[in-house]
């Protein structure tokens, strides 16, 4: 009896254990960026995200400011009253995350994409579009638009060809958290520089 008591017990266990895994992968893939395919070929990830009632439209406008000319991003269009902001950026990036910023690296590649962020008080959304990838070859850059990658991981006939085309997308994608991470925290003048304890 003791010995169906205690197995019944770490089965229990064993299940809560899971259930609480199950919910913490949930909530990482809730808060990642998703990647939207349209059918006219356009690819693209955007999200709404809400922030304090309290920030308003122009604080929210020069915070987005400040944090992008902090990157080097350059800014394509700028309207406060409307509450948009477009920039666009070329990055040199690496799929092996280990060493991201490392050019000497055979899995280099350089990327150009814009980001367009609608502003309103509390609010704001980002959208990421225009992302076209050159990839090094014997030949110099190969230019592929984000969809034709996608289309290549997820109809190719190669598995080889959908396992780089999936890599490459991941790098991108592990990058883009980082930075509109970062652009949250600025926003919310939540980034370490704003502590007030020294």
């Amino acid at each position: 009896m003791k010995a169906f008591l205690l197995g019944v017990m770490l089965i229990s266990l064993g299940i809560t254990a899971r259930t609480q895994d199950n919910k913490k992968i949930q909530e990482r893939v809730e808060d990642s960026i998703k990647l939207i395919v349209d059918t006219n070929g356009k690819a693209y990830y955007q999200k709404m995200v809400k922030v304090d009632s309290t920030i308003k439209l122009s604080t929210i406008y020069t915070r987005v400011l400040e944090f992008m000319a902090a990157r080097n991003f350059q800014q394509t269009y700028g309207y406060e009253q409307e509450g948009k902001l477009i920039f666009t950026t070329a990055q040199d990036l690496n799929m092996n995350a280990k060493y991201e910023l490392d050019n000497d690296d055979p899995e280099t590649y350089s990327v150009q994409f814009s980001i367009t962020i609608d502003m309103r008080n509390g609010r704001y959304r980002y959208t990421v579009s225009n992302i076209i990838f050159y990839l090094g070859s014997q030949s110099g850059n190969r230019r592929m638009p984000l969809h034709d990658l996608y289309l290549m991981e997820t109809n190719a006939d190669s598995r080889r060809i959908e396992k780089n085309a999936r890599k490459l997308i991941d790098s991108f994608e592990t990058y883009l958290t980082g930075l509109l991470n970062d652009l949250h925290l600025e926003i919310l003048h939540k980034a370490p520089i704003y502590n007030q304890k020294f």
